[in-house]
């Protein structure tokens, strides 16, 4: 690389000063500007490209079974959930892909990277947030308009952050980030203040979270039921408190902060995703045959809107299961919910949901079902 000024730094109108040599030579920072020997890589890039492609593979393995999945079920929180994960790693790929090849030194290179890295953390944010409200209160919703409007909601709540980081990262830049024996600006994800006061903001938010099955809301609320959601409301209290701590370090002068900041940005750029199709997604895909139709819904002599999901009389409202009941409220995905009068499932139906190689040779014949009559078909 060049040792010429960054142009984002003459454009600012902060003066970034000259950076400790003993703190860019210190292993936390030095990771992040590294690079691979003999080539341009940042060995930050590559880090964080490798399980991301790891991942990107594993869904093109089991694309043709999520593909049946979903056209079986014709569930939209299920499709929108896969397309955010599916976005999301996409994304941050393309990000280290792209600051492998341009020069961070350079005019187009240090927008690029700029720009580049708040997209990733637009996308993350909205799929973070997304998941929280669809648990919270939208649980018993399951509609293609109720998702838009999420969806819709958790855009413009990521896109305000989003241009706040992106903003100070152009305008005022942290001279934490700055190297200056290369002239080169490292993204700093908005400087220290600003990642600091947001982790504690999440941090405060996913404990809340946590409390509420302990509090007079949780009689209010649809909380979700699923021990996994609250496994994935830890992990992510736990990255925000680590890089809360992190923050504060780098505050009071403490470089080792920036050691725990590193780590916790790591973990989320290439683990998150991957969580939230763990956590929601991955029994959906996995089992071959269930036990219902997720696409069934209890219908009374009331009328059910294409775009709305009508609720029965109160007294079979505990009989309602949606698919946003499969994510957040049942421990068992596919426990038996089936009641009393349900319709058998069709045997094309269950066979639809196998995967492609179990439905080769699938004949009518090799399915009897028994009928309450007692005749066969």
């Amino acid at each position: 690389m060049s040792s010429t000024e960054n142009p984002i730094t003459s454009s600012s109108t902060t003066t970034v000063a000259p950076s400790d040599t003993s703190v860019e030579d210190h292993i936390c920072k030095l990771i992040l500007y590294h690079e691979i020997p003999n080539t341009k890589i940042r060995l930050w890039d590559a880090i964080i490209l490798f399980p991301n492609l790891i991942f990107l593979l594993f869904l093109l393995i089991r694309f043709n079974r999520a593909r049946l999945k979903l056209r079986a079920t014709n569930s939209p929180i299920y499709f929108a959930f896969y397309c955010l994960v599916v976005v999301n790693v996409i994304i941050s790929i393309s990000r280290c892909l792209v600051s492998m090849v341009v020069n961070s030194t350079t005019t187009f290179g240090g927008y690029t990277d700029v720009i580049l890295w708040v997209i990733v953390r637009f996308f993350l944010l909205s799929t973070e947030i997304s998941v929280i409200i669809f648990g919270l209160a939208f649980g018993h919703l399951d509609s293609a308009t109720s998702i838009r409007r999420v969806l819709l909601v958790t855009s413009f709540v990521s896109f305000a952050y989003s241009v706040c980081q992106g903003s100070l990262e152009v305008l005022a830049h942290d001279e934490i980030f700055h190297v200056s024996s290369r002239g080169l600006l490292l993204f700093g994800h908005g400087g220290v203040l600003f990642w600091f006061v947001s982790s504690i903001i999440f941090t405060m938010l996913y404990v809340f979270i946590l409390l509420l099955p302990w509090t007079p809301l949780r009689d209010k609320l649809a909380l979700p039921a699923k021990r996994s959601f609250y496994v994935y409301v830890a992990i992510l209290l736990t990255l925000n408190l680590s890089c809360s701590f992190g923050g504060a370090l780098l505050l009071v002068n403490v470089k080792e902060g920036l050691c725990v900041v590193d780590i916790t940005t790591c973990v989320y750029f290439t683990f998150f995703t991957p969580l939230v199709y763990y956590t929601f997604l991955s029994d959906v895909f996995e089992v071959s045959q269930p036990n219902i139709n997720f696409s069934y819904k209890y219908q009374t002599d009331e009328v059910i809107e294409d775009d709305n999901v009508s609720l029965p009389h109160q007294q079979s409202f505990s009989s309602v299961k949606t698919d946003s009941d499969y994510i957040y409220q049942s421990n068992n995905l596919y426990e038996s919910t089936q009641f009393s009068g349900a319709p058998p499932i069709n045997p094309l139906y269950v066979a639809s949901l196998q995967s492609p190689d179990s439905i080769t040779g699938y004949s009518l014949d090799s399915q009897i079902i028994d009928l309450p009559s007692g005749s066969k078909v």
